[in-house]
């Protein structure tokens, strides 16, 4: 048994309400398990994450040292993947775990020099813990170039709320294709924009629901973008939505689009399929492994022009739209949902650390 009476502790840079995916992972699994009786200790510490300032050092170090031995903790990888000396200087008394939505090296944007400190970097923290906790399969296997054993590592997919399925527009009006993520590199918008500049003479409208400050550089530069290509009826950026209006959003939608460069899971990518709608996206990372094949057009990632073919092939054949729609139909009823893949993260915490939570 832990030295209290909590399941185990978990560290995140930050406070847990945010709205990216990895913050909604944690905080899902979080509450799914109080909800079971489970308690979590929720850390949140300050500091710069994943570039380290001394905040973020002394903000871990202090949080672990806390800790009495013997304790079970859980560390978000955005926290651990850039301190591995303090990750270290804590394995020996503490049962460590970390937990890895995709490695910080294959984050989009970054420089030759930042992706080689951070493999350097992640690699070494992975080394000290006692495993990894993924959430996915595609994540499980990039990891043994990270020289992790598999068998050190476990994958817990997120899971999906059970929604309605889509109505498609009202009133019978164009397509309407539906994008949510985050304004970043990584999700690939100014892709979007392109390609949908070249579909501009196709009825179609367009709504982005996601954060515009994340990455304020970035979202200027992909509004400013919809500016000069005279897109703005068109494609419509409503920012980060409450869970109501993002479900208004996912039911008016005839396709959702994301091209991402890479995901390490794709949470919305799965709560497009929950609802019945197709996907267009990309071959980045764990999406193949997340959107089957039958329910989707996949695109090699960065590349605008099968983006638009893949576009275009659906938004003129609504009888090609109505056959994925039904793969996303069928492939709905397997997704995991939160409370069995919390429990699954309790129980795989206790299977890399050996103490009974029981």
């Amino acid at each position: 048994m832990s030295a209290t009476s909590n399941a185990f502790h978990l560290i995140v840079p930050g406070p847990l309400d945010q709205r990216t995916g990895g913050y909604i992972y944690d905080a899902r699994i979080v509450s799914e398990l109080a909800e079971a009786g489970v308690p979590v200790a929720v850390h949140s510490i300050g500091g710069r994450f994943p570039d380290v300032d001394d905040v973020a050092r002394e903000a871990l170090n202090a949080r672990l040292a806390s800790l009495a031995d013997g304790e079970t903790v859980v560390v978000d990888g955005l926290a651990a993947g850039g301190l591995p000396e303090v990750i270290a200087a804590h394995t020996p008394r503490l049962a460590m775990v970390a937990l890895v939505h995709h490695p910080l090296a294959d984050e989009t944007g970054q420089s030759p020099e930042q992706v080689e400190r951070f493999f350097v970097s992640e690699r070494e923290t992975l080394s000290h813990v006692q495993g990894v906790i993924v959430t996915s399969p595609f994540t499980a296997r990039r990891l043994a170039d990270f020289d992790v054993d598999e068998d050190r590592v476990r994958v817990v997919r997120p899971g999906t709320d059970p929604a309605p399925l889509a109505d498609g527009p009202n009133g019978g009006g164009p397509p309407s294709l539906v994008c949510v993520a985050s304004l970043s590199p990584r999700k690939g918008h100014d892709l979007l924009v392109a390609a949908l500049d070249r579909l501009r003479d196709f009825e179609w409208n367009c709504v982005c629901a996601g954060s515009t400050t994340r990455d304020p550089g970035y979202a200027d530069q992909v509004l400013a973008e919809v500016e000069q290509r005279n897109l703005r009826d068109r494609i419509e950026f409503v920012g980060e939505l409450e869970i109501a209006e993002l479900e208004e959003v996912y039911r008016t939608a005839s396709l959702f689009v994301l091209p991402s460069y890479y995901e390490g899971y794709g949470m919305a990518y799965a709560e497009a399929l929950a609802r019945g709608i197709p996907v267009v996206g990309t071959t980045g990372g764990a999406i193949p492994d997340t959107v089957p094949s039958f329910a989707s057009v996949l695109v090699p990632p960065g590349d605008v022009d099968a983006l638009v073919s893949a576009l275009e092939g659906l938004l003129v054949a609504p009888e090609r739209r109505e056959v994925l729609a039904e793969g996303a139909r069928m492939h709905r009823d397997s997704l995991p949902d939160w409370a069995e893949q919390a429990h699954r993260f309790r129980d795989v915490v206790t299977d890399l650390t050996g103490p009974s939570y029981e």
